[in-house]
């Protein structure tokens, strides 16, 4: 099968290029897939397709910009060009621009390629019916909230034209069948990236690191994480480090050094900047929490998966999607009041005073990230594609059989 996805891919620092990278680097190693094609952003650094272990042939045409009015027109091109046998997406809202225009006209996409007769998979990492607006930087006025919601309606229906939409929680499942009357919605895990063997849980020497991950200011905002340590530390007397591990999101540059300068009285508070692949591992080995300073959600966490293939303990919003999702595939986590820096305060005290819970917890949370490595989930979508195509095959029969009758 030659495969084109159609992604983000690092060094690019629009949103899911991780998991599109360890997406890749398990799609190549199939046996079903002979080629794979990365249709992608433009960077200014070549792609990070090197991959030691052996696998299919690999290629990338950059063919889009993020924010781009031509995106539309470009990926498509490609894909008349390269002629894939099954294209996958991997998306959500605002993958191919923060403008509502930009952005919409990329998530238009499925639809041509589903017109182009190519079979078509979308990954969507978030609906529009479990996103909270306001917090996830989409939009505040009641007015445009209104109108995004139904722009953002309209888009799912063009997202659904798909042969196939996966999605990583069996919430999403029921609510996009339920609301638009589909039966063609999947339920895929998000997996987790890597399964190293189990660790050792023990941290190295110094101060004990107290970690968030991902990019940070519009739902993810780190102000409470560091007052919250602030009062861990007086509360205890314990050697805590904050380590902000990460950039901005495209919709709120310059968060990160405005929150740098607000703080810089707070000692042991680390910004790490934008977090290489091969850094990934020891960021979070060296971390005795992992934390999720999250007022709202919008999908999956790959964060979680992560800190669970690593073994960390997590503290967690009790809100939303990652509730359902330590529910469903059997993470544990210490819970806090979103918003509430005192129940965030406790919650990371619970953990960092108790190591013998501290490691309780990142066995536990290891157990749930080997359930389900990235190798199975690039099963799940080939079994899906050869579904699409078996279909496809039985439809062009029947026609064939019908026209010479």
């Amino acid at each position: 099968m030659k495969l084109a996805i159609v992604t983000a891919y690092p060094p690019s620092k629009v949103t899911l290029t991780e998991y599109a990278y360890h997406l890749v680097k398990s799609f190549r190693q199939h046996s079903e897939i002979t080629e794979i094609i990365l249709l992608t952003d433009r960077t200014e650094e070549g792609k990070d397709i090197a991959f030691t272990e052996s696998g299919c042939k690999i290629s990338v045409k950059e063919c889009w910009t993020f924010n781009s009015y031509k995106t539309l027109w470009s990926v498509s091109s490609a894909l008349r060009s390269i002629k894939p046998d099954a294209v996958l997406y991997n998306l959500q809202f605002m993958k191919f621009g923060d403008s509502k225009i930009q952005a919409a006209l990329g998530l238009m996409l499925p639809t041509v390629s589903k017109w182009m007769k190519i079979p078509t998979i979308v990954l969507l990492h978030n609906i529009m019916e479990t996103v909270d607006l306001d917090t996830a930087g989409f939009a505040s006025n009641k007015l445009l909230k209104r109108v995004y919601t139904l722009i953002g309606k309209s888009l799912t229906r063009l997202i659904l034209n798909a042969d196939r939409v996966a999605v990583t929680m069996q919430s999403y499942v029921d609510i996009l069948s339920k609301e638009y009357g589909v039966d063609h919605v999947r339920l895929i895990p998000h997996g987790t990236f890597e399964v190293a063997a189990e660790p050792t849980y023990t941290l190295p020497s110094g101060p004990l690191q107290i970690m968030a991950f991902g990019k940070f200011g519009t739902y993810k905002k780190v102000e409470n994480l560091i007052e919250a340590v602030e009062l861990v530390r007086k509360d205890t007397g314990m050697d805590l480090e904050i380590v902000i591990a990460g950039t901005d999101n495209p919709n709120v540059k310059g968060y990160l050094a405005r929150v740098a300068q607000q703080y810089q009285h707070v000692s042991k508070l680390r910004f790490t900047g934008y977090v290489a692949e091969q850094d990934v591992e020891r960021i979070f080995t060296e971390s005795a929490v992992a934390v999720f300073p999250y007022t709202s959600t919008t999908g999956s966490s790959g964060v979680l998966h992560q800190a669970g293939s690593y073994g960390r303990a997590v503290v967690m919003p009790d809100l939303g999607d990652l509730a359902r999702l330590v529910t469903d595939e059997g993470y544990q986590g210490e819970f806090f009041e979103p918003e509430s820096i005192i129940s965030l305060a406790k919650a990371i005290q619970a953990i960092v005073v108790n190591p013998r819970y501290r490691v309780s917890m990142g066995k536990q949370n290891y157990k749930a990230a080997t359930a389900y490595p990235m190798s199975k989930i690039t099963d799940l979508y080939v079994q899906l594609f050869n579904e699409i195509i078996q279909a496809d095959n039985q439809s062009v029969s029947v026609d064939n059989v019908l026209a010479i009758s």
